[in-house]
């Protein structure tokens, strides 16, 4: 049985503490998807409790892993039962740990905000916005931007990361055929986007449905919700 208090395990051939990077990156999509729904709850619905709940959950998953021992977080646990047929990834800890850290600062700002001082507005979404966006690079893309972040502040670079960017910096290429079609596509979805015709409002569009509520004026969301709700 491993340490209660510890970051990261002990494996041969590393000389540093390493996690797997496979669970790593299940957790930050089990987290992604509770951020998502929440942020969306609130953005669409104006229902801010499910984002409440979920602060709550974020905190304390991020404190676990940064204050006491990974394996204990909530989505470190199921991301290690997402992951327990594939072989493990090692990577580095420290790096890990010092971007887990900006996720338990971010945390404790919107408990703070939106739960002590029931704030609502820009401030809560551009510290969502951010966690969305450090959370999808995790998980979609196997990308710690907060771990880049990490060279900067240490005179040791990070070592052993996912797919080996610190040892080396080869780079696969893409062609320029994969490219062209890409591009070719992007031009298709525009064109779509602006050539359907756009739902047209009706009758139950001037109903009281469509009277915005008071917690969509006071973060001067007033427009998007008409939109979102097609009552434009």
């Amino acid at each position: 049985m491993g340490k209660i208090f510890a970051f990261g395990e002990t494996v041969a051939g590393y000389d540093l503490p390493v996690l797997n990077e496979r669970e790593v990156r299940a957790a930050a999509g089990i987290m992604f998807f509770g951020a998502l729904v929440s942020f969306m709850n609130a953005w669409l619905a104006g229902n801010f409790q499910l984002i409440r709940v979920f602060v709550v959950a974020f905190l304390i998953d991020f404190t676990l892993r940064v204050l006491v021992n990974p394996r204990y977080a909530p989505s470190m646990v199921l991301g290690r039962l997402a992951v327990a047929h594939q072989a493990p990834d090692w990577v580095g800890a420290p790096q890990k740990r010092f971007a887990w850290s900006i996720g338990l600062a971010l945390a404790a700002v919107m408990l703070y905000l939106v739960i002590v001082e029931r704030v609502v507005g820009p401030l809560n979404l551009a510290i969502c916005s951010l966690c969305l966006l450090l959370l999808f690079c995790e998980t979609a893309f196997g990308v710690c931007l907060a771990c880049i972040v990490y060279n900067a502040f240490h005179r040791e670079r990070a070592r052993h990361c996912p797919g080996g960017v610190c040892a080396t910096q080869t780079r696969l290429r893409i062609g320029a055929a994969p490219l062209v079609v890409l591009a070719a596509f992007a031009a298709v979805i525009t064109l779509v986007a602006y050539n359907l015709p756009a739902d047209r409002p009706t009758a139950a569009s001037v109903d009281p449905r469509c009277v915005v509520p008071d917690w969509a004026k006071a973060i001067g969301h007033e427009e998007m919700w008409k939109l979102h709700n097609n009552c434009q």
